[in-house]
């Protein structure tokens, strides 16, 4: 389900290189690998009954959103003979004042990923071999949400950088090739059957470490930036319009995958924005940049 946008897009590459036989549902709004069969439709109408009758040793659910989509692909397929592979959120867990969370931290019942939460409660209690996985931000080429390219915009502009509170808020970012081998090796290993992971990059970094790493992979020097700091107590600590990270600590323990599936992550921080910028800014670059909202904090 999906497999032609960024998540869907690394893993469908690493699945190629592993010799799987692959089935994509999707819109059809973008290229199609050679030698892929391709179902075109929309998976919230009847274009998803073009799946029935067929049988799948795995199916990999990287769109779903809430409960209700991923139980009509179970109802029109039926379970997969092998495993369920779905892609959750980190964004999931309450806030709290220990860090960082593990698997079995409280979920926030307000969240706007909770219906990636119910999935994963219905699918521990279904009889469904599955493996989920829940990722911080994930960033990379190809990424449609404004994560690295909101700072390279700002640096590579000389703009001002406006940053909440003092900057030593710490988040953490996880790279997209980095998930998609996690989640092809979870299907060799019969110990991720039934297991929820948290699966981001190995460490945490605060938001002044983010706007520095990103200045040097944009060949700027970090001392020349004009860093701007803004209390933001009128913001919701999650809302991602005026900055792109959620506005308190947000970092997972990512222990239980390293152990279970014997992997960890390839990609420093460092490396992967350089990946990005390269291989996706520089290629792709924006838009005219939209710095109405920095103007609203800091002034034009």
């Amino acid at each position: 389900m999906g497999g032609t946008r960024f998540v869907g897009r690394a893993l469908v590459g690493r699945l190629i290189e592993k010799g799987y036989d692959l089935t994509l549902f999707t819109r059809g709004r973008k290229t199609i690998p050679m030698n892929i069969r391709h179902i075109e439709g929309d998976r919230d109408s009847d274009d998803i009954y073009k799946l029935k009758g067929l049988k799948f040793d795995v199916i990999i659910d990287s769109s779903g959103r809430n409960l209700d989509q991923t139980k009509k692909v179970i109802d029109v397929i039926g379970p997969p003979l092998r495993r369920f592979l779905y892609v959750s959120s980190a964004g999931i867990y309450k806030d709290r004042n220990t860090w960082p969370l593990d698997e079995s931290a409280e979920i926030d019942q307000c969240s706007r990923h909770i219906g990636k939460a119910q999935t994963e409660k219905w699918l521990k209690k279904s009889q469904i071999p599955f493996t989920s996985f829940r990722p911080t931000y994930i960033y990379g080429p190809g990424n449609y949400n404004s994560i690295e390219e909101w700072f390279f915009d700002r640096i590579v502009n000389n703009r001002p950088i406006p940053i909440p509170s003092d900057g030593k808020t710490i988040t953490q970012l996880g790279h997209v090739e980095d998930l998609a081998e996690a989640m092809t090796i979870s299907l060799e290993k019969d110990n991720a059957i039934n297991k929820i992971y948290n699966c981001s990059g190995k460490k945490g970094i605060t938001f002044n470490g983010l706007v520095e790493v990103a200045s040097m992979v944009c060949g700027k020097d970090p001392k020349a930036l004009d860093l701007i700091y803004y209390d933001p107590k009128d913001i919701d600590t999650k809302e991602r319009k005026i900055f792109p990270l959620r506005l308190n600590h947000y970092l997972t323990d990512i222990s239980l995958i390293q152990k279970d599936l014997n992997w960890t992550p390839k990609y420093d921080l460092k490396e992967g924005l350089l990946d990005s910028y390269k291989n996706d800014y520089l290629i792709n670059p924006s838009k005219k940049p939209d710095f109405s909202l920095d103007n609203s904090i800091i002034g034009s």
